[in-house]
């Protein structure tokens, strides 16, 4: 019984000079953004805007989609693959005058890349610097907040476009982020185990978003979560996303990844 006692009495006392295993600090808390945020709402008010971005709002809910983002004022954002500028005016807007916005185009500035209306629309806005960079290695003036592109991701590979390197390009993202910044996906889906489409002549422009989730991760981000603002169940992911019967109205997946801080 003495044994018993003295072996009990150790044992506290080694538990008393040991100190408490470490433990995970969690995450730090992501603040919400509302799409009623007044940043938001003043850039789908702005009065810039054209008719026809206006009218495409139904379908793009730009609210809900600057909000999945995070965008907030005197945010950094950069933006691939800009297109005609749709979502150029509303981050212009959305990130004040304090914020900045890179428009990003590569260096060569092909056709199909809509580079004339995209330089038309950054010259609108004075926080909005053109960024002429190659996709797959993608460099800013400072760190971003955001990273961002939409229905652009699945044409990376194909052939005839020569866009670069997908992983190269995700990889880069990484490193033009801050600590904790985002890197948020749009683009239309393709069925669960669809190939990768290389042909442009044959693509339907559409991609697995398991196939994006992978090769995301793959370069150090964190899933973040998804919106399905953007879903579509009746689109059978048959056709392509320029055929007139879907156009506009294609499932498209909004996905948000992190980097960790």
């Amino acid at each position: 019984m003495k044994h018993l006692f003295f072996a009990a009495a150790a044992a506290l006392a080694l538990g008393a000079c040991t100190p408490p295993a470490p433990q995970e600090t969690p995450p730090p808390a992501q603040v919400a953004v509302s799409p009623d945020a007044a940043n938001i709402v003043a850039a789908v008010a702005d009065a810039r805007r054209p008719a026809t971005d206006v009218e495409r709002d139904a379908a793009r809910h730009p609210a809900e989609t600057l909000a999945f983002a995070g965008i907030e004022e005197g945010d950094k954002v950069g933006e691939i693959f800009p297109g005609g500028g749709y979502f150029t005016r509303l981050f212009a807007v959305a990130v004040g005058e304090q914020g900045r916005l890179f428009p990003t185009i590569r260096p060569d500035g092909v056709a199909g890349e809509y580079e004339t209306p995209v330089l038309e629309v950054a010259a609108q806005y004075p926080n909005a610097v053109m960024a002429r960079t190659p996709y797959d290695a993608l460099a800013y003036p400072e760190p971003l907040d955001v990273v961002f592109t939409a229905q652009n991701y699945h044409d990376m590979p194909l052939v005839a476009y020569n866009l670069g390197d997908r992983a190269r390009m995700n990889a880069t993202a990484f490193a033009a982020l801050r600590p904790g910044g985002v890197y948020v996906i749009i683009d239309h889906a393709a069925n669960a185990g669809a190939a990768i489409e290389t042909d442009a002549e044959t693509a339907l422009h559409r991609i697995d978003p398991a196939v994006v989730r992978a090769e995301v991760e793959a370069a150090g981000f964190v899933f973040d979560g998804e919106s399905d603002v953007l879903r579509n169940g009746a689109d059978p992911h048959t056709a392509g996303v320029f055929d007139p019967a879907i156009r506009g109205h294609t499932d498209q997946f909004m996905m948000r990844f992190r980097k960790p801080e």
